[in-house]
């Protein structure tokens, strides 16, 4: 069953709009102000969005921009609800990445035609992320396939690595783009004083060192395996040659360079703007989702207190105290060289 969420302040166009939907087969949410629809979608993850432009708290405007700043509601569709006399202000929405719009006052099948219009392209067009973007060993094994790369043990493309080991550092000349087979990487920054800070983390599966490649720069950051790994490495030359030699392949990359600025933009503004709690939430659940063991019951994130501090971008001390407030709080359990999340919605949506 598909989940609608309804964003409007007017008590009785809200709740005719989720009455029809309700009969046509949907699960509805519903939220009085952008406010709180912006939490309802945050935390429900809604398939569809409808929502007023003009409302109290933050307008459906502010609703659109936020959303779309986290990538597990940018791509979630998007309908604008317009009185007639604010019709000219639907082109910055539409700008802005809405869908659709319908003017009130509309009738049942107007909306549900809209509704069931977007469902089927947004279905359509994750099937076809799908096909397109599958993980990274599918494209190296694409890449293999086709000829355009070289990407077998013989070639002695495959390097095993202790912990520590330092793959490349600032100001070094890129050779290779680096695949991790197995293993965890930090690239960090090191400042006059010799503090660092983690820009990234990569494990199993990820792909990195690509930038200064396509852009033909020195490293600005340096890389340190965090674990024991494997990685394979694809010469300078020939990544060039993979990315150019095929337009698929080329817009299948894009897609991956999208994601990551994404997620850049979405760790600045929790660096910029968040408090000290919500700030170590949102790297927790980051970490989580990236680098967790998962035993069926809990989930496990294994790094140094001082290597999530330096990720998340505050002192260790302040880590540490955050983190024992949370286990009295029941969301996480500590364990030398480990934090156990027990509560990973509740971390999202920490409200302070």
């Amino acid at each position: 069953m598909k989940r609608i969420l309804i964003i409007e302040d007017n008590d009785e166009v809200r709740e005719n709009t989720a009455e029809i939907l309700t009969l046509s087969g949907y699960e509805v949410l519903t939220a009085a102000n952008g406010k709180e629809g912006v939490e309802v979608a945050l935390a429900q993850r809604p398939d569809l969005i409808v929502c007023d432009i003009m409302m109290p708290v933050l307008d459906g405007y502010g609703v659109l921009h936020l959303l779309s700043k986290h990538e597990d509601t940018a791509s979630i569709p998007f309908i604008f609800l317009t009185a007639k006399a604010e019709k000219a202000d639907l082109r910055k929405g539409m700008e802005m990445g809405a869908d659709d719009y319908l003017t009130k006052p509309f009738d049942g099948i107007e909306l549900l035609n809209a509704i069931e219009v977007r469902l089927k392209k947004a279905a359509a067009l994750k099937q076809k992320l799908n096909a397109n973007n599958e993980d990274l060993s599918a494209f190296i094994n694409n890449a293999k396939e086709k000829g355009l790369l070289k990407l077998t043990n013989k070639e002695s493309i495959i390097y095993t690595y202790k912990k520590k080991h330092i793959l490349y550092s600032e100001g070094q000349k890129p050779k290779a783009v680096y695949y991790i087979i197995s293993g965890k990487v930090k690239v960090y920054k090191t400042n006059e004083d010799g503090k660092e800070l983690i820009t990234d983390m990569y494990t199993t599966g990820d792909f990195f060192g690509y930038l200064p490649v396509l852009q033909d720069v020195n490293y600005r950051d340096n890389a340190e395996l965090l674990e024991d790994a494997e990685m394979m490495l694809i010469p300078r030359e020939d990544f060039k040659k993979l990315i150019t030699a095929d337009a698929q392949t080329a817009k299948e990359f894009i897609g991956l360079m999208t994601n990551n600025m994404m997620n850049k933009e979405e760790d600045l503004l929790n660096l910029a703007y968040n408090t000290l709690r919500k700030k170590v939430a949102y790297g927790l659940v980051r970490m989580a989702e990236k680098y967790k063991a998962d035993n069926g019951k809990e989930t496990i994130i294994s790094l140094s207190r001082e290597d999530m501090a330096q990720s998340i971008g505050i002192a260790t001390e302040s880590l540490i105290r955050t983190l024992t407030d949370f286990k009295k709080e029941g969301l996480i359990d500590l364990q030398p060289g480990r934090v156990i999340i027990l509560n990973e919605n509740k971390l999202r949506n920490l409200p302070y």
